[in-house]
């Protein structure tokens, strides 16, 4: 008769032992199961963490890039004339067209008054669109294949009129224009606009 570490042994040698006794190590069937849905749950986070993180980064690039072409066009809008010539008349670029590239000095807008819903709609001398590297596509009601952002601006001239309000706004091509959002002024979260004053200045 086996007594003891001896009666141990031989019930692990027979393989009739169950549960492990005081001082023995291992894992039941029990915590396995818990430790493999712990491990489940974390990298089902992490997996969703990575898809959030990969639509911020493509997110904010994208605003980066229309926060460009945004100051771009407020750049061109701010060199054109708005002053007073020689004898102290007022001084505006009315013909310049800024919707192509090179601009021209005749063709376009210039600094002339936009209707009070260019920045909704596509006006015509008040929009054009780009690619997705910043190429101009032309300008007109409807953008033309390839186009990824439309840059929209306004020119408001305020009273007296010595003063002009710029506004330029960037927004990506989501074929808002026959839908609701292009009537309401309303803008989505990557939308990028801009906003300035210029004042007559002698020349």
């Amino acid at each position: 008769m086996l007594h003891g570490r001896d009666s141990r042994r031989a019930e692990v040698a027979n393989g009739s032992r169950l549960w492990p006794v005081d001082g023995e190590s291992g894992f039941s069937i029990l915590e396995a199961l818990v430790a493999a849905t712990i491990l489940t749950v974390a990298l089902t986070t992490l997996a969703q963490l990575l898809v959030v993180s990969t639509r911020a980064n493509s997110g904010a690039k994208t605003t980066t890039y229309a926060a460009v072409l945004a100051q771009q066009k407020m750049e061109q809008l701010r060199s054109l004339a708005w002053g007073f010539d020689a004898f102290g008349l007022p001084l505006t670029d009315s013909t310049t067209d800024i919707t192509v590239v090179p601009e021209s000095a005749a063709g376009g807008t210039g600094l002339s008054p936009s209707p009070q819903d260019a920045l909704r709609r596509n006006t015509t001398g008040y929009v054009d669109y780009l690619d997705r590297s910043g190429t101009v596509l032309g300008t007109g009601t409807t953008p033309p294949a390839g186009t990824v952002y439309i840059r929209r601006w306004s020119v408001a001239p305020t009273d007296p009129a010595n003063t002009v309000v710029l506004q330029v706004m960037v927004t990506r091509n989501r074929n808002r224009d026959t839908g609701p959002a292009a009537t309401d002024g309303s803008r989505l979260p990557d939308d990028v606009w801009l906003l300035s004053v210029k004042t007559r200045k002698t020349a």
